[in-house]
Order: structure tokens, then C-alpha cells, then sequence
């Protein structure tokens, strides 16, 4: 008996570790062959994407320079400039002198963090449960998840907004946050990561005796990081992006989001400064850019994990 355990030990570890290296040989080879492209082709590569950088972030990138100039220079119209005359961090001074920023900047940062968190681990948990074949109910609710992708968040955001309103929820964060706990997108994007992974896979380990637990614990969680990190990503850049709903439900200035404040300074009865309004858009951007550079070599890995099957 302990031979024939042995042996389903071994064959399973043996198939694990066979999956794992063509795996990693397919990345490998695709890696190469990108490495391997010359003349014409490898210069046709680099106009076509300098040709997309400049229509894709030119339009962003160019008006944000003025958030970077001096007091009194010219932002818009005759005599302006596209890069600064004169570099200066004054309108960044201003706009954390003047205006509640800082809390801003947390309130955002909580209903990120908060939306992150239940987003992965509820996505993880859900898509886990949609990609297990044998029980009964699992096309019911791989249709309730795909339709929730369906109707637009506009045709159902006043009966949410009521009913946090109802919870007691109104002008609070959780109120917020609940709303965008869980993603259908992000469900649909974890079931198609574990989808992925061989039955094989799984199928030795149900002879080595694991669990379900250890299964998901062991052999699935692992493979599917690169997933957990788009899954993550976008949670995050879809909180901190978030306008409309924050919008209904925090009228207390304190409360408000980062969105929030930046339109508050728009609307201004003072008049609009355009370089503080930039300025803020900068504020704004930077956290995205920071959680997307440190994450992008497991974002890229997830898309490719995570390509959608049917």
C-alpha cells in the first residue's frame, strides 16, 4: 500500500513539475522569437508602437506639463507653450496648501484597498467554484455572472444607492466600497485562469488523497498569480477612477474621494486655476502608475493566463 502511494506521489509531482517547465519553455520560446526580429520587421515594430504612444498618452501627457509652471505663465492660448517655460512645483503647493487633498488622497486609498482585497479574494474564491465541473446549478450562475456584465451600472445605480441608504450606509465609505466588492469581469477572468490548468493536474492529486482545500491551496492558487494581479490592478485603477457613485453617496466634504475634491476645485466659486486643476490630475495619476510599474511583469502574465474560455 505504501508503494502504490509512493508511486501516485511521485507521478503526480512528476506531472506538476512537467506542466510547470513547458510552461515556462512556451514563455521562453515566445520571448525568443520576439528577441530574434531584425531589420524592417523590428523597425516597423518600434513606428507602430511610437505611433501609438504619441495618439494614446500625447493627449494626456502634454496638457498635464502645465500643472508644472510657473505662477503667471500661459496655460492655454496665445503665447502657450507645450513644455514649460520656466519649471515649477508651486501649483502642487498650492493645491495641498488650500484644498483637503491629504484626506482625499485616504479616503480614496480606503475604498481601494478595501475593493482590492474583496475583489480578490471573493473573484478567487467564485471563479473556483464556476470552473469545477460535477455540480449542479454551475451554468445558473456562470449566466447570473455573465449577465451582471450586461447591464450598464447607470440602470441600477439609484435601487443600489436606496438601498444603502436603507443599510444606513449613506455618507460612509463601506457605503461605497460595497458596491464594488465583487466584479463579474473579474469572476469571469479568475474562472478562465483556473480553467487553464490541465485536469491531469488535478487528477493526481485526487489520487495522492488532497483535498479540495489542499487542491485549491496548492496546485491552483499558485498558477494563477499573474491573474490575481490584473484581477487586483483593476479593482484598484476602477476605485481609485471612481466618480459617479461616490458622487451620490458622500456629500460630506471630509469624506469625499480624491475624484471628488479635484471637481470640487473645478467648480470653484473662486474662478478655475487651471494649473491647479492639472496639478491635481498628476496627484491623481501618480498612485495608478506606481501599483501598475511594480505589477506589470505578473499583469502581462495574467492576461495571457486568463484569456477568456467558453
Amino acid at each position: 500500500m505504501s508503494t502504490v502511494s509512493s508511486t501516485d506521489t511521485t507521478s503526480f509531482g512528476q506531472r506538476f513539475a512537467q506542466w510547470r517547465k513547458e510552461r515556462r519553455l512556451e514563455r521562453q520560446g515566445r520571448n525568443v522569437a520576439s528577441r530574434q526580429m531584425r531589420g524592417g520587421a523590428l523597425f516597423a515594430r518600434y513606428v507602430v508602437l511610437i505611433v501609438v504612444a504619441i495618439v494614446l498618452v500625447g493627449p494626456l501627457i502634454l496638457p498635464l506639463m502645465a500643472a508644472f509652471k510657473a505662477p503667471g505663465e500661459s496655460v492655454f492660448g496665445q503665447g502657450a507653450t507645450i513644455l514649460p517655460q520656466q519649471w515649477s512645483l508651486e501649483s502642487f503647493s498650492v493645491l495641498f496648501e488650500r484644498t483637503n487633498v491629504l484626506g482625499a488622497i485616504r479616503n480614496s486609498a480606503i475604498i481601494a484597498a478595501l475593493t482590492v482585497a474583496s475583489n480578490v479574494v471573493l473573484s478567487c474564491v467564485g471563479g473556483y467554484m464556476l470552473s469545477r465541473r460535477g455540480w449542479s446549478g454551475r451554468n445558473i450562475m456562470y449566466f447570473v455572472v455573465l449577465s451582471a456584465m450586461i447591464f450598464p451600472f447607470e440602470s441600477i445605480m439609484l435601487s443600489l444607492f436606496k438601498m444603502m441608504v436603507q443599510l444606513d450606509l449613506y455618507n460612509t465609505l463601506p457605503g461605497v466600497w460595497m458596491v464594488a466588492m465583487i466584479g463579474p469581469f473579474q469572476i469571469l477572468m479568475m474562472r478562465a485562469a483556473f480553467m487553464g490548468i490541465p485536469d491531469e493536474i488535478e487528477d493526481a492529486a485526487l489520487i495522492d488523497g488532497a483535498g479540495e482545500v489542499r487542491r485549491f491551496w496548492s496546485i491552483f492558487l499558485p498558477q494563477v498569480r499573474g491573474t490575481l494581479t490584473v484581477v487586483g490592478l483593476t479593482s484598484f485603477i476602477g476605485a481609485w477612477s471612481d466618480f459617479i457613485f461616490p458622487l451620490l453617496m458622500l456629500p460630506d466634504p471630509n469624506k469625499q474621494t480624491l475624484m471628488l475634491t479635484l471637481t470640487a476645485i473645478q467648480n470653484s466659486p473662486q474662478g478655475v486655476t487651471y494649473q491647479l486643476v492639472l496639478a491635481g490630475a498628476v496627484v491623481a495619476m501618480v498612485p495608478v502608475v506606481l501599483v501598475f510599474a511594480f505589477s506589470q511583469k505578473f499583469f502581462f502574465r495574467g492576461i495571457e493566463d486568463g484569456g477568456l474560455k467558453f
